[in-house]
């Protein structure tokens, strides 16, 4: 497993997605309490600095046991690919190697009882939202 840092002329490269494990032990993660996120912490790949304030950004995404966050609707696409444990969302449980596709003007509340890494694509910032019923 390696990690190269991400420069103007060089990619960033994440290798060891498959073995979770050994990349939480060697990633530099980071909290992440923004639109009401509790338990969560993410390595980014890039983000709204480098793209502009409503521009894109990607991450992996760490979820403890218990995590969750805050309804949020989706401006633009987002895009969640589960590497590890379990994301709980109102359509149900996805389990490691679910990917899931939240379309502009969809809202959730993400959370997980065991924990989950996950890599996210947001096309844009979410906002604030009421919850789903």
């Amino acid at each position: 497993m390696s990690v190269q840092p991400s420069t103007a002329a060089v990619p960033l490269v994440v290798e060891g997605l498959d073995r979770p494990e050994e990349l939480l032990g060697k990633l530099k993660f980071t909290p992440l309490t923004a639109d009401g996120r509790v338990g969560v912490e993410v390595f980014p790949l890039y983000t709204t600095e480098q793209t502009g304030p409503a521009g894109p950004a990607a991450s992996l995404v760490r979820y403890h046991p218990g995590a969750a966050a805050a309804p949020h609707r989706h401006t633009s696409y987002e895009i969640i690919l589960v590497l590890d444990g379990e994301l709980i969302t109102e359509d149900g449980r996805h389990p490691k190697n679910s990917l899931l596709v939240m379309a502009p003007g969809s809202v959730h509340a993400p959370r997980t009882e065991q924990g989950a890494l996950m890599l996210v694509v947001w096309e844009a910032p979410v906002e604030p939202a009421e919850p789903v019923e």
